[in-house]
């Protein structure tokens, strides 16, 4: 004799999919995986997160390249073989001119654990651990990062130093 005390599952989901409670389960079978994709479209090649690597920056050739970004810096901020702190697309940043009017720019978030590293000339400095970094390419010249610090581009437009898009 069956159990009568408990109902069955098929009762329970035919219960569950005509009420609104069940309604909105089958709503939420029926989401998408990603948050960011929508019903009416599938995910495409195209449309996938962009890949982060650690390849030096986009150099810049002069100031006659077009404006393509967001200003972070007058060129003439800048010291040639010097590096100044910034503020890109409201993150910390740090931007470097190894040689006049070749301009680059990194993340000045250590890669050690996370601390904001500071423009010290030719050079970033961590305030954390003592990490050190070349201004030129980011890479580390004293541990104990491991990691160069994470590249932006840049661009010199005029007298201005752009966020390259």
């Amino acid at each position: 004799m069956p159990d009568v005390t408990q109902p069955a599952r098929r009762t329970i989901l035919t219960l569950g999919a005509t009420g609104a409670f069940g309604g909105a389960l089958v709503l939420a079978g029926c989401a998408p995986s990603s948050p960011t994709s929508s019903p009416s479209s599938s995910p495409s090649p195209e449309s996938s997160a962009p890949e982060v690597t650690n390849e030096a920056p986009a150099e810049t050739t002069g100031p006659d390249q077009p404006a393509t970004g967001a200003d972070v810096a007058a060129l003439a901020d800048v010291p040639v073989g010097g590096s100044v702190d910034a503020t890109i697309d409201g993150e910390p940043a740090l931007v470097a001119q190894p040689t006049a009017g070749k301009v680059v720019a990194f993340s000045a978030i250590c890669t050690h654990q996370g601390c904001v590293v500071a423009a010290a000339g030719a050079e970033f400095r961590c305030p954390c651990h003592g990490s050190q970094f070349d201004a030129a390419t980011g890479e580390v010249l004293n541990g104990p990062a491991i990691d160069p610090l994470s590249p932006i581009e840049v661009a010199v437009s005029g007298d201005r130093i752009v966020a390259a898009s």
